[in-house]
């Protein structure tokens, strides 16, 4: 039986140095509480750890310029759930954490790892898109910056390069915008959902000035309905509008049948709940 390899470089350049080596099928932990259950399933059997934990102090902390906020990487969920400035700047990352697994997964759960991970039925990538967060990340090659709705490519597949990390999530706090992350799960409030619904609407005097609707949990990635978006923009926010919002919703989603659900019964909660949180945030509810 061979043996699992740990790693705990104090730079950048070792991390890319044991990553790049042909020898070690390595893999960066950074909290690990998704890895850990994929080699406890034996889905996954990487030789050895890269520890993320000493490597570069720019993968830590919440910074804030303005209305514009930096956080880490490796920040815990815990972290971002009792950062005041990052919830009150940000209700609906605070409302999310509310039924986002538990205590002790969100004290060792990373945004980073999070997001790389690409599981379609977690919490906060549609609330990252809906935020229009971005992503700053850095790799062998140098570093860029690309938006957190462009990360994923698929079922656990991201557009990341090759031996590259997520550094930071960086996103701007705007007036005037209302958000509402919607969980909806047949199980208890802290399972993945059948569905998910990430919304912000920017409402004046009645009208939509404009829309962010992302749907997850029941596709195969974080998905923005832009045609959705364009039957409400600029029209009068009332029962009939929105009403035409959730039946553009369903032409356009593609949605799949899971252990959560029929395809049918997913396309039925989201018009629903789609309808039901647009007039909420609407203020007609």
């Amino acid at each position: 039986m061979s043996q699992l390899k740990i790693f705990d470089p104090k730079n950048l350049k070792e991390v890319f140095s044991i990553w790049q080596d042909d020898a070690h099928d390595a893999r960066p932990l950074g909290g690990g509480t998704a890895l850990m259950l994929m080699m406890k399933s034996q889905l996954y059997k990487p030789s050895a750890l890269i520890s993320l934990a000493q490597c570069d102090e720019r993968f830590r902390g919440i910074e804030r310029r303005g209305n514009s906020f930096s956080i880490g990487a490796l920040t815990t969920f815990s972290e971002l759930e009792n950062n005041l400035q990052i919830t009150t700047a940000f209700p609906i990352i605070a409302q999310t954490m509310h039924t986002l697994a538990n205590p002790r997964v969100r004290n060792v759960a990373t945004l980073g790892g999070n997001l790389a991970h690409a599981d379609p039925h977690l919490d906060m990538p549609p609330v990252w898109c809906s935020l229009d967060a971005e992503l700053h990340l850095i790799g062998p090659e140098g570093e860029r910056h690309i938006k957190v709705m462009d990360l994923f490519a698929g079922y656990y597949e991201t557009t990341l390069k090759p031996h590259e990390l997520i550094m930071r999530v960086n996103l701007i706090a705007q007036d005037n915008w209302q958000r509402y992350y919607a969980k909806i799960t047949t199980r208890s409030a802290h399972d993945w959902p059948a569905l998910g619904l990430a919304l912000g609407l920017k409402s004046n005097k009645g009208y939509c000035d404009d829309v962010r609707i992302i749907l997850s949990a029941a596709t195969d990635r974080p998905t923005r309905l832009y045609q959705t978006e364009k039957i409400l923009r600029d029209q009068v926010l009332n029962a009939h509008t929105v009403a035409q919002c959730g039946d553009a919703a369903v032409q356009e989603a593609f949605i799949s049948s899971d252990d959560r659900g029929s395809a049918d019964y997913k396309y039925h909660l989201l018009r629903v709940y789609l309808q039901r949180r647009l007039m909420m945030l609407a203020g007609v509810l």
